[in-house]
């Protein structure tokens, strides 16, 4: 009797034992182990496994295979750079290096072989992005703006640095593990994922769009002020201003020939060299009529009429997240980002206060649009020739990077295309394609002809597109993309951002277009 009793008790808890021991290995299953001792436990992981893999595969299939894919059941686990996902590991790895290196920035997930530049080389890109030809359009915002234009260059600063931080942190999310990877590529990738799904390509059209506006108008600026500093250089020439821009344009025609930067990007280092030795000068000028210096002219009062038109020119100066999204993701240490914009946009601050404020007291209510036009005729011949050649010189990048964002979106995205491609099976230009670029390089002569007035055409430009690539848009996409992590006061930096850059964008608009409206009827009736 008493065996019996024992056995029974032996069997009842034998059984308990192994419906525990299924429960917990279903358990730990779930968590991410293997428990297969138990059928019930393989069942869970199986089920676990298939919902796992339904929901991330999509993701997955941008990867592709570096090493030998798995076969059958034997074959060896997955290798860095498989196509078919690591359960324990999250996303896979690149084969060495970079943890970004799978997400470059120059294409779809690609850049392997892509050279990575250092954080100095990065600040330097960006530098000479915020440093250029068009901080001589600043004293002219401080005769209209007084000190509030010398707050506003700094606010600017604060603003356009925050506004690159958040834009290039909405290239990233988290996976499974709770890492933070480098999921998009681009401006256009990050605009498309806030429209998706409804609309998943309208977002890249509208910065496609505001893109071209921007590098079409930067051409234009590029032709008016050469027109602008060869006229003023020369006066006692029979040219007239539309006359050098015309021969300007000349010059610049071959630009349409171009197939990549090769030619041009040797004179790049040279040129911003040049143009800081530039800014030297007039500012030793400036220095050395120090005892003329007209305090008393800067007020705290701002012209209603014209601040606006400040605003435009102040943030266009200060342009640059274009192509932020690019640099970040060839950056060797992308940790490195944040201190490197911390440190450009001090630098660019702290210059561009000092050069605004110093040339306008020197030549203060005489402050003219370029503010080299207001040297002495011996010293502003040559700094404005070199200034000349600058321009010629920086010209061929925009215009090329317009010229890709418009093959890219119009003739080269297979049957969604408008139009046939521009190259040939042998990659060679076709005769059509190169009459679209000379002809784009005419709508420039056209532009800088018709509108020749350079802190206008900038403030226009900065009001309509500037504003919207550095301020309104980069603060809607973190809103959109981010909401659920964002503390307080980042939604409120985010909001204010958004509704003042949308005041100061269509003040800017609308003045600027007034402006531009009254300098022709005055060219037309003189």
């Amino acid at each position: 009797m008493a065996t019996l009793l024992r056995s029974k008790l032996s069997n009842v808890a034998t059984t308990v034992s192994n419906k525990s021991q299924a429960k917990v290995s279903g358990m730990f299953a779930r968590m991410g182990f293997q428990a297969a001792t138990d059928e019930e436990a393989v069942g869970f992981a199986h089920c676990d496994d298939l919902d796992f893999e339904h929901r991330q595969g999509l993701q997955m299939d941008i990867l592709k295979t570096e090493g030998e894919p798995c076969g059958d059941e034997g074959a060896e686990p997955p290798v860095e750079g498989d196509i078919h996902y690591q359960r324990g590991g999250g996303a896979p790895l690149p084969p060495s290096g970079s943890k970004d290196q799978a997400l470059g920035a120059g294409g779809e997930f690609g850049g392997h072989d892509k050279p990575k530049i250092t954080a100095w080389e990065a600040g330097w890109n960006v530098t000479n992005a915020i440093q250029g030809m068009f901080v001589l359009g600043l004293p002219y915002a401080i005769l209209h703006g007084g000190y509030l234009g010398l707050f506003l260059i700094i606010f600017a600063a604060v603003v356009c640095c925050y506004t690159g931080k958040i834009l290039i942190a909405c290239l990233y999310e988290e996976n499974e593990d709770g890492e933070v990877v480098r999921v998009r590529d681009s401006y256009v990738a990050i605009a498309n994922a806030c429209c998706a799904p409804r609309f998943p390509t309208l977002g890249g059209r509208v910065v496609n769009v505001a893109q071209i506006i921007e590098l079409v108008m930067t051409c234009i600026l590029y032709v008016v002020v050469s027109g602008n500093l060869m006229y003023n250089s020369f006066p006692g020439l029979p040219v007239s201003q539309k006359s050098w821009a015309i021969i300007a344009t000349a010059v610049l025609l071959p630009c349409a020939f171009l197939k990549n930067l090769k030619a041009v990007s040797k004179f790049s280092l040279l040129c911003t060299l040049a143009h800081f030795v530039i800014n030297i000068l007039v500012i030793a000028y400036c220095l050395s009529r120090a005892r003329d210096w007209a305090w008393e002219k800067v007020k705290f009062y701002i012209d209603v009429k014209k601040f606006p038109i400040s605003i435009g020119i102040i943030v266009f100066s200060y342009t640059s997240q274009i192509f932020l999204p690019s640099l970040e993701g060839n950056m060797q240490q992308p940790s490195e980002f944040h201190c490197m914009m911390n440190w450009t946009h001090i630098a660019a601050c702290v210059l561009k206060g000092l050069f605004a404020l110093v040339a306008y007291l020197t030549w203060a209510d005489e402050t003219k649009e370029v503010i080299t036009d207001n040297l002495p005729g011996s010293i502003r011949a040559v700094v404005n020739i070199f200034l000349v050649a600058k321009a010629l010189l920086s010209y061929p990048l925009p215009f090329f990077a317009a010229v890709e964002v418009l093959e890219k979106s119009l003739f080269q995205e297979g049957s969604r295309a408008f139009f046939p491609a521009c190259y040939g099976g042998d990659g060679r230009l076709k005769s059509w394609g190169l009459t679209l670029r000379c002809a784009l390089v005419v709508f420039t002569l056209l532009m800088a002809i018709y509108v020749p007035h350079f802190a206008l055409l900038m403030g226009l430009t900065g009001s309509l597109t500037g504003a919207g690539l550095c301020f309104l848009l980069p603060s809607l996409f973190h809103l959109r993309l981010l909401w659920r992590k964002l503390l307080w006061h980042q939604v409120f930096f985010d909001v204010a951002i958004f509704v003042i850059g949308g005041i100061c964008s269509v003040s800017g608009f609308v003045h600027s277009l007034e402006g531009l409206i009254e300098a022709y009827r005055t060219n037309a009736e003189d």
